[in-house]
């Protein structure tokens, strides 16, 4: 066999185990504890009503809406400085990134009412 073909064939065995073992010990876990009397609504506990879609087009807007910036004041660094345009760019789109996301985790917090 091709010595190509054994790495993808490994990684998708790795996560198909994964998965399959995920799944497996949670059915075995709830089944144990329905054998045992216990509430089915525990399994219910930490998920929230709503829909999730909201938050992930939240955080979407502000990554991009960072990265947006970020490049906007790199350019604006590299005109009017003398800075090494390889080194402002990406920093300057990590570091807006960055905001970005946090600003994005603060307004779905804020959304949530935590």
């Amino acid at each position: 066999m091709d010595e190509e073909i054994l790495i993808p064939i490994s990684l998708f065995a790795a996560i198909f185990g994964m998965v399959y073992l995920y799944y497996s010990t949670r059915n075995k876990e709830r089944l144990a504890l329905i054998e045992k009397g216990a509430d089915a609504s525990i399994f219910n506990i930490g998920k929230r009503t709503g829909s999730s879609w909201k938050v992930v087009v939240l955080n979407i807007a502000f990554l991009l809406m960072g990265i947006g910036l970020g490049v906007f004041i790199a350019n604006v660094l590299d005109n009017y400085t003398t800075l090494d345009d390889d080194a402002v760019y990406p920093a300057m789109i990590f570091l807006m990134a960055g905001i970005g996301l946090y600003v994005g985790f603060t307004q779905t917090k804020k959304a949530l009412g935590e």
